[in-house]
């Protein structure tokens, strides 16, 4: 399992949360097909939500606009976190959700390595951010930014 932070609006760093994708007939990952709907692979928490709206607000950022969670390769231990705004989504290779009120698209590729994830937000007096805690990471690097499985 792996955790890391990342500061409140930023748009790419690695954070520490929780996720559960709903038992619907098919996996994160795969194509959607005519009788099943593809489940929600990232869990967005109350907290999280609610941050993410509080940036989306203060950037004045267009309607329509989703959180996109996915990962990139890279960091010392193959694959890093990131977390941004995208005004498109492409409903044939996203999965897209709506949880707390916020529209969240994570991308077929991603959401193969994110099923479970939770996204949480972390404010206390030694750091604040949004935290990703994903059940399928076996190892992570020391700075947290970084996981592989």
């Amino acid at each position: 399992m792996s955790v890391a932070t990342m500061p409140s609006g930023s748009t790419c760093s690695t954070q520490s949360g929780q996720s559960s994708c709903g038992s619907s007939g098919s996996s994160c990952g795969s194509a959607p097909s005519a009788t099943s709907t593809v489940a929600s692979c990232v869990t967005i928490t109350e907290k999280a939500a609610g941050e993410m709206n509080r940036v989306l607000s203060d950037k004045k950022l267009p309607e329509g606009t989703v959180l996109r969670v996915g990962i990139a390769g890279g960091g010392c231990s193959g694959f890093s976190y990131s977390l941004g705004f995208d005004d498109k989504v492409d409903e044939m290779n996203d999965v897209v959700t709506t949880q707390h009120g916020l529209r969240v698209a994570v991308d077929r590729k991603s959401a193969m390595f994110l099923e479970g994830t939770t996204v949480d937000f972390y404010d206390g007096i030694e750091r604040r951010g949004f935290t990703f805690d994903n059940p399928n990471a076996k190892k992570s690097c020391g700075c947290g930014t970084s996981f592989s499985v």
